[in-house]
């Protein structure tokens, strides 16, 4: 005897749960009648008209995905909300979401909501799904700038860009590439060599990131045996600013801090970006070519300059001490490209939180008001001695000037020479050339030191010293 087989369940979509509801409100059909045109069981079309509130509601709010055939609400439906919610924020400011980024976020919120909680790919799909989201075409630049852009001290939240506005001061970030002298002294430019430095700051003046220096030479020998990733900066054998890789950089580190930040920096850099992966938590906004406004404001970088002329004067002027009859020039020609990114580490740590604050906030790059007493306070600079302060400004800011015929404007020699400049390699010290140095400064110390303060530093120099020693 053949069974016969159960009636086949045909579910209905959410359209078309719409369209039973139209015929049932417009035309003189029975719920039967329905029924038999959808094919399905009276039963069915009594539930609908049941729920017909809710089904309403989730056809006008335009996310839900009406192919749906049954809702079926999630485990974690606050969570789904709470994604959701984000994700239309995130929309609304044209950043480009995507399924890392929700899957993260997802994370995020079930960890402040204290539910245990680990999103997967299948989840996201039927998140996805629920919801009828989907991601569209991706847009990394964002445009540009307004040509004119806002007068110097009459700043205000009205006259931001609109871009900028859906950033808060704390993540917006400016950006510039600057030419750098490293070994100019005053009245003898002539055995000056040119390396390229990255500066960036948030608008805060609270976030600085590394220094990136472009150098002469794929391997100065100065490197040797340098392990790169215990320096203070970076550096980079080109040049050139490596924009990609440091981009690339910049997104990964912002991505790990669950942050979307913008980053303003000149047309031309951006022009100049061909090939630029996408980018998913740094939105760049370049500035229109016409505008006079800096990415990074020009006060930042005056003062930047000014604390790396002022340390490398002292620097020189030690070596002078130990040298009875060495000039100036002589003394900077031992200066490395080492020694440069050392120097451009301490001066850049010494350019105040508060001169960047009130200069993004005089350029119109952030909200604010700045007391102009604050600002000129901020931006004043020590002056070695032997120099007045009109002669120290035009040296710390020698670069923008036409160079003369003793100033040459990079280094074109050849490895020989480097070689000549800076000596054949030296050994590596080991770590008892560290101890004995370490006990001659302290040595030093105690025979001229006038602080006792100094010796706090000292301790904890010395100790870091020990620890790398014993590994």
């Amino acid at each position: 005897m053949e069974l016969s087989s159960k009636k086949k369940l045909h579910a209905l979509s959410l359209a078309e749960k719409i369209q039973v509801l139209e015929l049932l409100d417009e035309s003189k059909m029975s719920q039967s009648e329905v029924a038999r045109r959808f094919q399905v069981s009276q039963p069915q079309i009594s539930r609908i008209c049941k729920n017909k509130e809710k089904l309403l509601a989730d056809w006008c709010s335009g996310t839900a995905n009406r192919e749906r055939k049954r809702k079926r609400e999630s485990k974690y439906s606050g969570i789904d909300e709470a994604l959701l919610c984000w994700y239309h924020i995130a929309r609304a400011k044209a950043w480009d979401v995507t399924g890392p980024m929700l899957l993260h976020k997802a994370k995020e919120l079930a960890d402040i909501m204290g539910q245990d909680f680990v999103p997967s790919i299948g989840w996201l799909v039927r998140w996805k799904r629920r919801n009828n989201v989907g991601f569209g075409a991706r847009h990394v630049l964002a445009p540009s700038f307004p040509p004119e852009p806002p007068p110097p001290g009459l700043t205000s939240q009205a006259q931001l860009p609109l871009s900028l506005k859906d950033f808060s001061p704390e993540d917006v970030f400016g950006c510039a590439e600057l030419p750098l002298l490293y070994r100019a002294v005053p009245g003898d430019l002539g055995a000056c060599d040119q390396v390229q430095v990255l500066l960036c700051a948030n608008s805060r003046g609270t976030e600085k990131r590394r220094v990136l220096l472009g150098g002469l030479q794929s391997a100065p020998r100065c490197f040797f045996g340098v392990r790169s990733e215990a320096l203070p900066a970076s550096y980079h054998p080109d040049l050139g600013i490596p924009w990609l890789e440091w981009l690339a950089q910049f997104d990964r580190d912002m991505g790990q801090q669950g942050r979307q930040v913008a980053l303003l920096l000149a047309a031309r850099v951006v022009e100049g970006l061909a090939g630029l992966p996408g980018l998913y938590h740094v939105k760049l906004l370049p500035l229109a070519a016409s505008s006079t406004t800096p990415p990074l404001p020009s006060s930042v970088v005056r003062a930047f300059k000014a604390h790396y002329r002022h340390r490398l004067l002292g620097k020189l002027a030690a070596i002078q001490s130990k040298r009875d009859g060495t000039s100036l020039a002589e003394a900077a020609a031992g200066i490395t490209v080492l020694d440069a990114l050392h120097v451009a580490s301490a001066a850049w740590a010494k350019v105040p939180p508060q001169l960047i604050f009130s200069s993004f906030v005089q350029e119109g790059l952030a909200p604010g008001k700045t007391p102009p007493s604050l600002h000129k306070a901020s931006e004043t600079q020590p002056v070695p001695s032997g120099l007045s302060l009109e002669e120290f400004s035009r040296f710390a800011d020698l670069e923008g000037e036409e160079p003369g015929p003793g100033v040459c404007k990079e280094e074109t020699g050849t490895e020989d020479e480097e070689g000549d400049r800076e000596g054949a390699f030296e050994p590596l010290p080991t770590k008892a050339d560290a101890l004995r140095a370490l006990g001659t400064l302290r040595r030093w110390f105690e025979c001229n030191s006038t602080s006792p303060e100094l010796f706090e530093k000292f301790y904890d120099c010395e100790e870091e010293v020990e620890r790398l020693c014993c590994l």
